[in-house]
Parts: C-alpha cells; structure tokens; sequence
C-alpha cells in the first residue's frame, strides 16, 4: 500500500515509519519539523518526505494514496495547555480537515491517532471503547471532538478508524522525556533519584511505541468491514499500572535509585484504566508484544548505550522546545513555521 504518515518526524512516526516499511508498504511522511535535531542515536529515516503543516494540506498532496495514518498533533497535555486555542486549531480542525482532504482526494483509509487520554478522571474502574468520554485538558478534548466530526465523514469511499493509544513509552529515535515511564527511567538514571510529581496513585494504561505501531500495521492490513468507523483502545488490559508501581519496576533495573516525592505532590486527576480487548476481537492475529518491566530495561540499555546526561534528556521535553522556537521567532503564535526559518 502507499501509504502517508503525518507526523512521521515524532516519537511514534519515526519507530511507526520502520514497521511499515518492513511489512513491505511504500512509505511517505509530512511533517513541519519542530524538533529537528532532537534525535536520539542513529537515526534510521528515510524515503521520501513533505515538509508542510497539516492545516495547509491540498487534495493534490493526497491523491494516490491508499491510506493517510495521521499522528501529527501537540502531544501532551502540558503542551496543550500553553495556548489552548493552537491546540485546538492544530489537533482538532486541523485533524478534521485533514481528513476532509483525504477523502476529496480520494483516499479510502485514514487511520487517526486518538488517546485514552480522553476518558481522563475516570478512577479505577476499567473502560472500554463504549465509556463516556472525560476528558480534562485541552488535548483529551481535542481527541473527542475529532472523532465525533471525522466518523461523520464515513461512508462508502471512506473509512475511518480511530485509535485510541495508551500512554506510551519505549525507545525511539525521536525520544520524548515527557511521558511517565521514558521520563521516570531518565530521571532516575541521570540524577539517582525516581522523581514522582503526584502521589503515586493515579492508574495509567501503557503501551510500548513498538505496539503502538503494530497496531496502526495490524489495522491497516484488516479487512475494511472490521475496522470501518470503529474506535479501538490500543494497549493490553493487563497493563495498567499505577506510577508508584512503575517506580518500583525502575528501582529493580536501574543501579542504586531511590524513590522520592515531589513536595505538594497531590492525587493527579488523570487517573484511568483501559480494556484493549475488542481490537484483539476484531483483529485476532493482533496481541502486543511488550511489557513495562521489558520497557523499563530497553530504556535503562539505550540511555547507558547513548551516554545520557541530564543536559541531554531535558533537550527531549516538548514543551521547552516549542517554547525556545517561539522565543527565537521560529514559529509564530499559532506555532506555524516562519518562512526564513525552513531549512532543507
């Protein structure tokens, strides 16, 4: 299949784009390059590429595709907070146009990268794709609305399928520090100390990127019939943890670690566990292959590997990068590149 990947620059694009490719699909990526030379390691991208951001994307840029696989967005709540309005243009109208595009263009797949995120204080009760949505910040909610006007779209030419990712972690050229369990083996190896900013309570569902783009693969492949317009929650129903269980995970890999507390460290409301079991139904040859405590040690051999220092692993939090391009006029306020500031 030909087959577009938004966001193919980012954390799950640049491990997303490797499974495709293996699997034998002919690869394309559009990405507007904010965190150019964030890579951590080798960086083994290649193939053709659009330079170009998802709210200026044109039918001429989608024909003859046979799928859009559409991650591009700001990707954590902490980002998503820092102008609510951007968020919104970028992740949700931004998103919606994006597939409004794709199906004048003719394209009959488009697979959206929703996020369990959207269910938000939810406690301890296990979700399923039919739970109410509640979400609590600017990014779980711009996930909601993309689905509920892109399954509008759907009909006999196109189909939609969204899929609603666990939070992930895992080893990526592209790394994020950011997401709890990359950000808790960072911090534990570059300062000695497994630093929780909450009380250790909060249930979050995880899931390793390498899944994550296994799963976008396994959904791709299906046959039309079991994927078309449905929402899929991706990760395994056994892997929801709570943060002061994933600290313990890194306390057993990495060397002479301590556990320690933020002071005023309080219950997170985002606080939710996740059932992943319809995607298996209606995709049996699909499971996830990984776990956190596997996790935890490919992330503790890839930051000694690479030589992490703490310096290095603050240049992989999105929020300080996006706000050092602001600074520097790279971007403007709805974070759109400035012409002067592209480079090849």
């Amino acid at each position: 299949m030909k087959i577009l990947v938004t966001g193919h620059h980012g954390y799950i694009g640049s491990v997303m784009v490797g499974v495709l490719n293996r699997a034998g699909h002919d690869v394309t990526g559009l990405d507007t390059y904010l965190y150019d030379r964030c890579d951590f390691g080798p960086n083994p991208l290649t193939g053709p590429a659009i330079r170009k951001d998802i709210r200026d994307v044109q039918p001429s840029d989608l024909r003859g595709f046979d799928a859009v696989i559409h991650l591009a967005a700001l990707s954590n709540d902490p980002l998503g907070c820092l102008d609510e309005e951007c968020t919104y243009d970028i992740n949700h109208r931004g998103s919606v146009t994006l597939a409004q595009v794709a199906k004048a263009a003719g394209v009959p797949r488009f697979l959206f990268a929703s996020s369990c995120s959207l269910y938000g204080a939810a406690g301890d009760k296990m979700l399923d794709e039919r739970a109410d949505f509640n979400p609590i910040t600017a990014y779980g909610s711009s996930k909601v609305l993309v689905e509920q006007d892109v399954t509008k779209l759907a009909d006999d030419s196109f189909s939609p399928t969204f899929l609603r990712n666990a939070t992930a972690y895992g080893a990526s050229p592209r790394l994020r520090a950011d997401i709890v369990v990359n950000n808790l083996v960072g911090v534990a190896y570059t300062t000695g100390k497994i630093l929780i900013q909450s009380d250790g309570t909060p249930w979050r569902p995880l899931v390793h990127v390498q899944d994550i783009s296994r799963a976008f693969l396994a959904v791709l492949e299906a046959p039309r019939e079991a994927v078309h317009n449905q929402s899929f929650n991706v990760g395994s129903s056994q892997e929801n943890y709570q943060i002061s269980q994933i600290a313990d995970m890194v306390r057993e890999v990495v060397p002479g670690c301590e556990v320690a507390y933020m002071e005023g460290g309080g219950p997170d409301p985002r606080c939710y566990k996740v059932n992943c079991d319809k995607l298996t139904r209606h995709i049996p040859t699909f499971k996830t292959e990984w776990t956190v405590r596997r996790g935890v040690q490919e992330l503790y051999d890839s930051y000694v590997h690479n030589g992490l220092t703490a310096e290095m692993f603050a240049n992989y939090v999105r929020l300080p990068r996006i706000q050092a391009l602001l600074r520097d006029g790279r971007v403007d306020a709805m974070l759109r590149t400035r012409a002067a500031s592209v480079t090849a």
